[in-house]
């Protein structure tokens, strides 16, 4: 970085980036793991599934908002020479980091369907639907302080996420319109 700044990743988008690859590996071992009837029986595995999808995505929703908020209030301005990283570079740097968690738990979640058929795929959808709803709030706190809050990408972990983690010591701010992700970490339109 030139004189001193930051490469800075938007919060928004590094929470974001891991609702699609759970969604659809959810959605996908949920479909494959209705063909067995399991050891419970198909009807008993979805309406499991139902109730861990609700729990998941409500569970992780809610997980954490204090220390967003925290780092949120104790946000400061970004630099002249911060370089604001790419939602697309984010996204990547995330899902690289952990693709071998998500195929472990891809793998978890259609081993599960023999015993209880499509709830493994179901939880994992809901965990996906968790990170989206999240994210979903940030943009709203975004556009209600009518800031961006950005992390700097050295204080994320070593996989491209936490951005509430322990080495982070406060998020930057920017108007609403830096950077090529909307508010909440979605494509700008």
């Amino acid at each position: 970085m030139a004189r001193g700044g930051q490469g800075l990743a938007r919060v928004a988008v590094v929470v974001r980036a891991g609702a699609a690859p759970l969604w659809w590996l959810g959605v996908v071992a949920a479909g494959v793991g209705a063909v067995p009837s399991g050891l419970t029986g198909r009807r008993i595995g979805v309406l499991a599934g139902a109730v861990l999808f609700i729990v998941a995505a409500g569970a992780v929703a809610w997980a954490r908002r204090g220390r967003y908020l925290a780092s949120a209030r104790g946000a400061v301005r970004a630099g002249k020479h911060d370089v604001l990283q790419d939602r697309a570079v984010t996204l990547r740097n995330w899902r690289r980091g952990h693709r071998w968690w998500l195929l472990l738990g891809f793998a978890a979640a259609l081993g599960s369907s023999f015993a209880l058929p499509a709830a493994g795929g179901m939880l994992l959808a809901g965990l996906g639907t968790g990170l989206r709803l999240k994210a979903g709030w940030l943009g709203r706190r975004e556009l209600g302080t009518g800031q961006l809050f950005w992390v700097r990408v050295d204080w994320l972990s070593g996989r491209g996420g936490r951005p509430t983690g322990s080495r982070v010591a406060g998020y930057r701010v920017t108007g609403i319109g830096a950077g090529d992700a909307a508010p909440g970490g979605g494509r700008r339109r």
